[in-house]
């Protein structure tokens, strides 16, 4: 019965760059470059190539066979890389010396099968359990089942268990072997890779489901108003950042919303932006709003914050059920823009503002009463939208730069989502390039 190793694949070379070994007699023990098997201690000096002058033999491969025959009467042929260059051999009898030959230079393990596995019963019924052994053993190697002849049965079944491929004993030459050895590597490196790739595409995957389920699901059932949102990490491949907003409407009709900002753009900062911010949901619906919420959220901050440089800013705005006037609070935070018809667009006032959640022990927030008008729209934003940069030089777009870009585009007819995207998209041009801090742009607007 043929060997079955794939005769009509083509094997890519190996990579080059592994360890080197003398080709004369007084090599590492154990190993050769070919010819009849030696234990751990060194084969028959007879039974080595000849030896050349001391000039190191690179080689691209290592081959560990084990195998308990006290003859040492397997016969492993001298064997070529892709490259043309010896494969390295080592030998063990049991799978002790296997352990303490198996380094990180070594590229594949020929298994006899025959080979006792350590503690196993001599009824027992477990004929692989030394293959199971090794496939612990060396989870990172590449794995050769070498079986008796004709006992097609016995490797197929190494092969489903995690061997790379399965040889007969009486079939083995310096051909055959060779390629199964390149073959049975590379195969291993494949599936490694895809594992991984795997892994991590389970990983994002997980991650992408926890991070979009934190993301805010604004409540404004009951409202006229309409909402719109643009949310943009700074962290490459992230969907959450420090950055954070929500938007509800309590049962008196009052429509409450918020953005902050947590200092860093790190996991860790994404975590407490998510906690400021279910913690502003539940105390807005338990009543509370201005001054007193944000002394809440700060003890919430100071409580879960890693250190205590660790801040974060704030802007609040509740709009009465009318729709026509609003209280504000900023701790720290840019001033929101308003949209009026007829009037360009300008920020509230900012004057009165406090200082950032986290700075001052005891900071008060005053809340600031501000006329709307009966149409409008009310943008508000964290600072990843206003410090980027403009042009290659050092000035930034500031407050001032966002307000002209802002009446510009409103001039243009565009509003809602349409307006976020444009200003974000806008801000990532003139940055020439992506935003390195995060970004959150919430809009508002009421129509008559």
């Amino acid at each position: 019965m043929p060997v079955p190793i794939p005769r009509q694949r083509a094997i890519p070379a190996v990579e080059s760059g592994q360890a080197s070994a003398a080709s004369s007699p007084g090599g590492p023990s154990g190993e050769s470059t070919g010819g009849p098997v030696g234990h751990a201690t060194g084969g028959p000096a007879e039974a080595l190539p000849a030896p050349r002058a001391a000039t190191p033999v690179a080689t691209n491969l290592t081959l560990l066979v084990i195998e308990d025959d006290p003859a040492g009467s397997l016969s492993v042929p001298e064997m070529l890389d892709a490259a043309g260059k010896p494969i390295r051999i080592r030998t063990a009898r049991n799978l002790t010396e296997a352990e303490r030959l198996l380094t990180d230079d070594v590229h594949c393990i020929l298994l006899d099968l025959a080979l006792p596995a350590p503690g196993r019963a001599a009824d027992s019924d477990d004929e692989l359990a030394t293959l199971k052994h090794v496939l612990r053993l060396a989870p990172r190697h590449a794995v050769l089942a070498l079986t008796a002849s004709g006992d097609a049965e016995r490797g197929t079944e190494a092969v489903r268990v995690g061997a790379q491929d399965y040889l007969f004993r009486d079939e083995l030459d310096g051909r055959l072997l060779s390629r199964a050895i390149r073959y049975a590597v590379e195969r291993k490196r494949s599936d490694r890779a895809e594992r991984r790739l795997t892994e991590s595409r389970l990983r994002a995957q997980e991650n992408a489901r926890l991070e979009r389920g934190l993301l805010p699901t604004p409540l404004l059932e009951g409202s006229s108003l309409r909402f719109a949102a643009r949310y943009r990490p700074g962290r490459s491949r992230a969907l959450l950042g420090g950055d954070f907003y929500d938007t509800v409407r309590t049962a008196d009709g009052t429509v409450h919303a918020m953005i902050g900002d947590v200092c860093g753009h790190g996991p860790d900062e994404a975590a407490l932006g998510v906690e400021l911010r279910i913690a502003w949901r539940a105390l807005t619906f338990a009543g509370m709003c201005g001054d007193e919420l944000l002394s809440t959220l700060q003890q919430v901050l100071e409580h879960e914050r890693e250190n205590d440089e660790i801040f974060a800013t704030m802007c609040t705005v509740d709009i009465a059920p009318d729709g026509r006037r609003a209280g504000l609070c900023l701790a720290g935070h840019p001033s929101p823009l308003i949209a009026r018809p007829g009037r360009p667009a300008e920020l509230l006032p900012y004057e009165n503002g406090g200082p950032a959640l986290g700075l001052l022990p005891g900071a008060r927030w005053p809340r600031q009463q501000v006329e709307l008008g009966g149409e409008w729209s009310l943008m508000l934003y964290t600072d990843g939208l206003i410090e980027g940069r403009v042009g290659e030089g050092n000035q930034r777009l500031g407050q001032d730069g966002m307000v002209d870009m802002v009446r510009r585009q409103l001039a243009e007819g565009l509003e809602g989502e349409q307006l976020l995207r444009a200003a974000v998209s806008e801000v990532r041009e003139l940055n020439g390039g992506e935003l390195t801090d995060d970004v959150a742009v919430l809009l508002l607007d009421r129509t008559p």
